[in-house]
């Protein structure tokens, strides 16, 4: 089950300002060691070691593929690849594939160098059974005793308003 918390938006310049959203509370952070332990404990004739192994050796592997250039699909998962964000540049000219800044400062003016690529992040775009749509027909919700207490107390307040 995935529980809630809420919070306000207590920016004072935002058009929601006051307004409570939910927000989900990330409970345990598993490692590929921790998710090996996980995956052994499913009655699998895998030990641990070795799951965690293949676990490591996929990841290791996924990042080599990505960095050169594939996508890598992991059934009812996600589909990995690389992407850039990219610097503008005022002249095919001067692009340099290369990753950094656009412009350096030379005795105070700005100079163009031309590093066509500002970062280089990972994309991971869900599928199968991991797709937004799939997500949403299996997911259960419920507040955790902080939201759950916050949402007792207002109504608590509500009927007071209310009945008095």
């Amino acid at each position: 089950m995935l529980e809630l918390n809420l919070y306000k938006n207590n920016d004072a310049n935002s058009q929601n300002y006051g307004k409570a959203y939910a927000r989900m509370d990330q409970k345990e952070t598993y490692s590929i060691e921790k998710l090996a332990e996980h995956m052994a404990d499913h009655h699998t004739p895998f030990s641990k070691g070795t799951i965690n192994g293949i676990l490591t050796d996929a990841v290791s592997c996924i990042r080599e593929l990505c960095l050169n250039g594939n996508t890598v699909k992991i059934d009812n998962l996600a589909i990995f690849m690389c992407s850039v964000e990219s610097n503008p540049m005022s002249r095919y000219a001067v692009a340099r594939a290369a990753v950094g800044n656009k412009s350096t400062k030379v005795d105070g003016q700005t100079v163009e160098t031309g590093n066509a690529v500002k970062s280089v992040k990972l994309l991971a775009k869900s599928t199968g059974r991991f797709t937004r749509t799939e997500l949403n027909k299996d997911v259960r919700l419920g507040w955790t005793t902080k939201a759950q207490e916050l949402i007792d107390a207002d109504k608590a307040a509500m009927n007071q308003a209310n009945n008095g």
